[in-house]
């Protein structure tokens, strides 16, 4: 119940993110919207320092922290622009293709193995992508690639993220992961640099807050329940976004991009129902090989 309740919240706080990132599009470019969110992001994340101490810093992996945090700035500026340029709904609903990739990711970089079931699940979560993205037709947008493609480096993200934490506690990788996106995101917010003025601040620095918060509960959550548990609870935030593009922004949740939400979701929940399944089986049968006497 901790682990479900806690995976919620993270939901709602990433939801009020992408509201946040919205609001300040009206005003600032993504890329100054993504320096800010990782420069408020970072102020939020320093109470973790103070209560850890300055040698929780001590690491061997800072190499691919740079590497990680390089591929995950351009999928946090795509992702950004995505949020700033199409309908809320559509732009959620295209960024959990991320598991999608993750799989692939995993079975090319770290070999793992991926039978046939969960190729299905991934083939049925990419025709959920078509029918969002539809390209061909006069719903086609050629802005909806960069959603994909958030998506596509996010998935590398995620497998380094798998990669570290094999060593590295989750408190560290959120305080190094943020420390260096910020100078990252200011090298190209630089270039379309216009100050914040009034509320315009507010929604910057929510966004930051926010973002920070529900990356927190997020790898709290998955420390203490089950991905296939609390996978579904993460869809979650495509009502919350399409609730809030409606009452705020006018927007619509059209039936295609529906339809396709909910063939991605479901292939997600399946191929987190399906690892849980073997991991638990491999665990199993590690435990029984481990109580076999004389072995």
């Amino acid at each position: 119940m901790r682990a479900a309740l806690l995976m919620l919240g993270s939901t709602a706080l990433f939801a009020l993110m992408v509201i946040a990132i919205r609001l300040a599009s009206a005003s600032l470019h993504t890329f100054e919207i993504a320096f800010f969110r990782n420069f408020f992001g970072l102020l939020a994340a320093l109470p973790l320092v103070w209560r850890h101490g300055p040698g929780f810093l001590r690491t061997t992996q800072f190499p691919r922290y740079l590497f990680r945090c390089l591929v995950g700035i351009c999928s946090m500026l795509a992702g950004f622009w995505a949020i700033g340029h199409l309908p809320l709904a559509q732009a959620v609903s295209l960024s959990y293709s991320t598991p999608l990739f993750v799989t692939i990711a995993a079975a090319a970089m770290l070999g793992e193995q991926v039978r046939a079931r969960r190729w299905a699940a991934v083939v049925a979560g990419f025709v959920g992508v078509l029918l969002i993205v539809r390209p061909g037709t006069s719903g086609f947008s050629t802005g909806s690639l960069v959603a994909v493609l958030a998506a596509l480096l996010s998935s590398i993200v995620a497998i380094q993220i798998k990669q570290l934490s094999a060593s590295e506690p989750a408190d560290r990788i959120v305080i190094y992961t943020t420390a260096l996106w910020v100078p990252m995101s200011l090298v190209p917010a630089l270039g379309v640099w216009v100050w914040p003025q009034g509320i315009v601040w507010l929604w910057v620095v929510a966004a930051g807050v926010f973002g920070t918060g529900g990356h927190m509960l997020w790898t709290r959550a998955l420390k203490l329940g089950e991905v296939s548990a609390l996978t579904p609870i993460s869809f979650m935030q495509l009502p919350i976004v399409a609730v809030f593009g409606w009452l705020l922004f006018d927007e619509s949740l059209d039936r295609w991009t529906l339809a396709g939400a909910l063939v991605i979701l479901g292939a997600n929940a399946y191929i987190a129902h399906r690892e849980a399944v073997l991991a638990r089986r491999a665990a199993s049968e590690g435990a029984g090989a481990a109580a076999k006497p004389g072995e």
